[in-house]
């Protein structure tokens, strides 16, 4: 087990391979600023370095997952605010990045609210979101004369389509739980005290699973976001041919033979 403890960012890695990551800014509904992007950047990372890591299972301490910017600290800089914002949506988009190029899957539990370019940048930037039922989601931006950030403008659009993302992004409603869901923003609901359960039972699930195999195909759907069918089919046909040579697919073959659970390694 390692752990890694930052002021506003903890991370936690468990002898199951799965990673706890948590923004840890309950008092300001975990709202973002440039120490915090840069300590959530470094704690990905992290992520990135350690193969022992299955699954990543991120969460926000608190009432709320994240309320976007930390409107306090931006308000503070005044005349100096476009550098500051410059410099932490560049920390932003590197978090989103890292999120979404990681090996392993990012299976999120959302609670309060959602909210602004980090909110939501950080939901899409995530394969799995859990939500309570009690959970609100909303964009923001336009609202306080800022636009979308953290990836939203695009990942936004491919999880939901063109005019909910319009929707969301231009006239700022609150989105409920259940219509997220619908809509495709999220993955699941459950009832709020069922939430931190349900998330880690689907990420004890995932880490079970052939890390190989969730890594290639979390890839696989990551990087065709917007090509054609016909570009990416080469793609599938070499990733199935080299995973078919790993030891944990001739082990699943075996298991599924031999009626019995199968036993993973990675190699």
């Amino acid at each position: 087990m390692t752990t890694s403890t930052r002021e506003h960012v903890l991370l936690d890695v468990d002898d199951t391979g799965i990673a706890r990551l948590q923004l840890n800014r309950p008092d300001i509904s975990n709202g973002l600023n440039v120490e915090t992007l840069r300590a959530l950047h470094e704690a990905v990372l992290r992520c990135h370095a350690d193969p022992s890591i299955r699954v990543v299972r991120f969460s926000g301490a608190g009432k709320n997952f994240c309320a976007g910017g930390d409107i306090h600290t931006f308000e503070s800089k005044g005349a100096g605010l476009p550098d500051y914002l410059r410099e932490a949506t560049a920390w932003l988009q590197l978090v989103t990045s890292a999120l979404i190029q990681l090996r392993v899957p990012v299976v999120t539990s959302v609670q309060g609210f959602a909210a602004g370019g980090g909110g939501i940048g950080l939901v899409c930037a995530s394969d799995i979101v859990i939500a309570a039922r009690s959970a609100k989601f909303f964009s923001g931006a336009v609202r306080v004369g800022m636009a979308p950030d953290g990836g939203s403008s695009v990942t936004l659009t491919q999880l939901v389509g063109l005019r909910q993302a319009l929707r969301i992004l231009l006239t700022n409603p609150t989105l409920d739980a259940e219509e997220a869901a619908s809509i495709g923003l999220i993955t699941e609901v459950v009832d709020d005290e069922r939430l931190t359960e349900r998330a880690d039972e689907v990420a004890a699930q995932l880490a079970a699973q052939p890390p190989l195999a969730l890594s290639a195909t979390k890839r696989l759907v990551w990087s065709g976001l917007g090509e054609p069918v016909e570009a990416r089919l080469a793609e599938e046909a070499r990733t199935v041919s080299e995973l078919s040579g790993t030891a944990d697919a001739l082990e699943g073959l075996r298991a599924v033979i031999e009626r019995r659970q199968p036993r993973y390694t990675g190699k």
